[in-house]
């Protein structure tokens, strides 16, 4: 294979091992540079006490995902759908009861992963080199030379390739790595100003022995206006198995610890669920506001803002830098479909010899 066959990829979340996976039957050699010490992105499935997978990321998706779905089935993993069915519930005031709905079997319902979401990234690794994956790898430089670019890093160590195809969040790359020569003036305006999907969420989840809310006619999905805990979703394995909860908390909640959150999440479920409630075998929840995923302070956007940006489909440094990522999708931006719909994208555009 010639030098010039090689492709670099920043980042090695859903969209940037998506890339390499197309990419794995055609001739180029290609390397993963990725900035944390783990795969995945904003994809992040940890286990729980009892082995529960439990999602602090990327969860749920739908029959309107066909190309993560064609995906996932090449890669044989399993789907299940979401559990929604009986009595959810509304905390309009934190002094009123919660308000009851019912919720039949959705016909057009939300899918999870069987084992959980992070089985997609161990799968896609598996289809890869593992020598070709470099984890703790922060990228600071993208350098065009004459037969491609060069690639300089926090760690001070240097890659060269004929291509190289950043899967980081834009604002990240806006902030974090210098490209030389400059991009653009209205690429540089553009890029801080790209939202990143989940950038300042806060994700939570709890695992529990036993379903109970099942049991007393519960879906497990809640809505609050009032309390720490906004949106809430049942979170039961798909084997039935293993239970627990998954969902997002308040914005504010942020400048808590994460044991006072933990404290405030079990004391608003015991009042919803009952004493059960109180009884976690594992409470876990991570801000979305670390330094692979947002550049400094999050600035708050508009959702999807600048998302699929005509400019973000262009090559710059004279094809020898391309944008990929969820964000620059222009179908389904800032999902998982948006992450493989952009890595399908550049592995038609990426040839031999640019």
């Amino acid at each position: 294979m010639k030098p010039s066959d090689k492709i670099i990829i920043l980042g090695g979340g859903l969209s940037g091992l998506s890339l390499a996976y197309y990419l794995r039957n055609k001739p180029f050699n290609v390397t993963i540079l990725e900035a944390s010490p783990r795969l995945g992105g904003r994809i992040h499935t940890v286990a729980g006490l009892l082995e529960t997978p439990l999602e602090l990321g990327a969860t749920w998706f739908s029959a309107r995902h066909p190309n993560l779905l064609t995906l996932v089935a090449e890669l044989g993993l399993t789907t299940f759908p979401q559990f929604a069915e009986g009595v959810s519930l509304f905390q309009s005031k934190s002094f009123e009861p919660p308000q009851k709905f019912f919720i039949p079997a959705s016909e057009d319902p939300s899918y999870r992963l069987a084992g959980g979401t992070g089985q997609l990234i161990e799968a896609l690794a598996k289809q890869l080199d593992p020598s070709s994956i470099h984890l703790d790898t922060e990228v600071t430089g993208i350098q065009e030379v004459q037969q491609g670019v060069v690639i300089q890093t926090a760690n001070g160590r240097t890659y060269q390739a004929n291509q190289v195809v950043s899967c980081i969040p834009l604002p990240v790359m806006a902030s974090k790595v210098n490209v030389t020569p400059e991009l653009p003036l209205e690429v540089g305006e553009l890029l801080p100003t790209v939202q990143t999907w989940m950038g300042g969420s806060i994700k939570f989840a709890v695992e529990y022995a036993t379903a109970f809310w099942r049991s007393n006619g519960y879906s497990g999905m809640l809505y609050s206006q009032a309390d720490i805990v906004i949106e809430m979703y049942d979170h039961t394995s798909a084997d039935g198995q293993r239970f627990g909860f998954t969902g997002f908390l308040s914005p504010g909640s942020v400048s808590f610890t994460q044991e006072v959150r933990k404290e405030l999440v079990l004391r608003q479920l015991g009042e919803l669920f009952g004493p059960e409630a109180l009884s976690a075998t594992t409470y876990v929840d991570k801000v979305w506001n670390d330094k692979f995923l947002v550049a400094g302070n999050a600035v708050i956007h508009r959702p999807h803002q600048n998302n699929g940006h005509p400019l973000l489909q262009q090559s710059y440094l004279n094809g020898k830098l391309y944008f990929g990522g969820t964000e620059t999708a222009r179908e389904s931006p800032g999902y998982m479909e948006g992450a493989v719909v952009a890595a399908k994208r550049l592995a038609l555009k990426l040839k031999v010899g640019n």
